[in-house]
């Protein structure tokens, strides 16, 4: 194991699989679950503190250095296991870290603001996937998670034609032209299924999210450590 050691504060993510009990397969959930677990971990390794580490069966956090990287990769999660029909939750939330920083398994940690941020993902009566929380201006997490409400209610209501036109484009920034190619259909059937989607307004709400977490969420993190 890589060298152990203190970095504070930092950007938790934090989640769980919804519904995941009443899966028909288990193992085929486990088996895409781990899979997108090592996708993104992967993708997003010079972005994560501490990979993301599935700590129970259908729960999985990490450590990210900022807000900004911590919801691309919570997104991202999201997205990558919707396309295979598995939904899950999650919080972003910033963390003072008073355990050393564990490069290879996010766990075993203490930190102020982890109890916070896991009180927000076992709100299971909240149906919103999106969720936040900080150390200090609490007035920011609302707002945040009032766009990801609106990004769930738009995400739950793509079929799986729509997913697989439009995941693609978000996460990948395929164009139309290479997506139409790919399922042997018109540009203009692609445009009119991302119409359907609702894509251009899901894209305008998660980059305020992005916006806002870049210069926001960094002068959150620049407090804390000051």
């Amino acid at each position: 194991m890589s060298e152990a050691h203190f970095e504070h504060p930092l950007i938790v993510v934090m989640g769980d699989l919804v519904a995941s009990e009443e899966a028909e397969s288990r193992q085929e959930l486990h088996r895409r679950f781990n899979a997108a677990v090592d996708a993104i971990n992967a993708k997003y390794k010079n972005q994560l503190r501490s990979p993301l580490t599935i700590t129970l069966g259908d729960e999985f956090q990490g450590l990210a250095a900022d807000f900004s990287s911590a919801f691309e990769i919570a997104h991202d999660m999201r997205l990558t296991l919707l396309k295979q029909d598995v939904f899950c939750r999650f919080v972003v939330g910033q963390v003072d870290l008073q355990t050393p920083v564990n490069p290879d398994r996010a766990w075993n940690m203490m930190a102020d603001g982890l109890a916070e941020a896991r009180a927000r993902l076992e709100d299971k009566a909240d149906p919103n996937a999106y969720r936040f929380s900080f150390l200090e201006d609490q007035r920011c997490a609302p707002l945040l998670e009032a766009i990801g409400a609106s990004l769930t209610d738009i995400e739950e209501g793509w079929t799986s034609t729509q997913r697989a036109y439009l995941i693609p484009r978000v996460l990948d920034g395929e164009s139309v032209k290479d997506i139409a190619a790919r399922h042997n259909v018109s540009a203009r059937t692609v445009y009119n299924v991302l119409v359907l989607a609702r894509f251009n307004l899901y894209d305008r709400q998660t980059e305020a999210i992005r916006a806002f977490l870049k210069v926001e969420g960094g002068s959150a993190t620049e407090r804390q450590s000051s």
